[in-house]
């Protein structure tokens, strides 16, 4: 039993079902829940010293440290019982799909940076932070997210036994109309 089925079992019959129901995506939201820290903590270390005029760099080398925490997590944990593909194959099928969502995360900071120019020194240092907050750590994490659940599900973790089932169904259905 896992965290996430400790913390469930606790939780009232209705929100119970639906969270068990749900166990991927709330152990992929705590997944990027430690990713945000991760990615958030190297992007403003290094933006406060040694990439300071660079907020974009210094948020992809944040980025693409976090997507392999994000990997070695969601394959050990949130996806652990989907898959069957080579390790090589899932690994970088994971690396493409994350690499989409880093541009993601980062679109909306080139946004404020370079199109709004919310930058120093035509705005305050507190202007360009929240600006860089919500745009890099709020919208670009919202999108990245939800199209990296879409795709891990889809492509890099998915449920192939469901996938069989369903080509088998196909196929008696197929069987069933030629012989009608």
């Amino acid at each position: 039993m896992s965290f996430v089925d400790d913390v469930v079992s606790v939780l009232p019959k209705p929100l119970r079902e639906i969270a068990y129901r749900h166990r991927e995506l709330i152990k992929f939201a705590i997944v990027g829940a430690t990713t945000f820290v991760i990615d958030s903590g190297i992007f403003y270390a290094l933006k406060w010293t040694v990439l300071e005029t660079k907020p974009v760099t210094a948020k992809i080398i944040s980025g693409i440290v976090a997507v392999i925490a994000s990997y070695i997590l969601n394959r050990e944990w949130s996806f652990k019982n989907r898959g069957g593909r080579e390790r090589h194959h899932e690994a970088l099928l994971f690396f493409v799909v994350s690499g989409v969502g880093v541009v993601l995360s980062f679109i909306p900071l080139w946004i404020s940076s370079y199109v709004f120019d919310l930058r120093q020194p035509d705005v305050s240092f507190t202007v360009e932070n929240i600006a860089d907050f919500i745009s890099a750590f709020i919208i670009g994490n919202l999108l990245q997210m939800a199209f990296r659940f879409w795709a891990m599900r889809r492509w890099v973790f998915p449920d192939e036994i469901n996938e069989v089932i369903e080509e088998f169904e196909d196929l008696l259905e197929e069987e069933q109309l030629g012989h009608s």
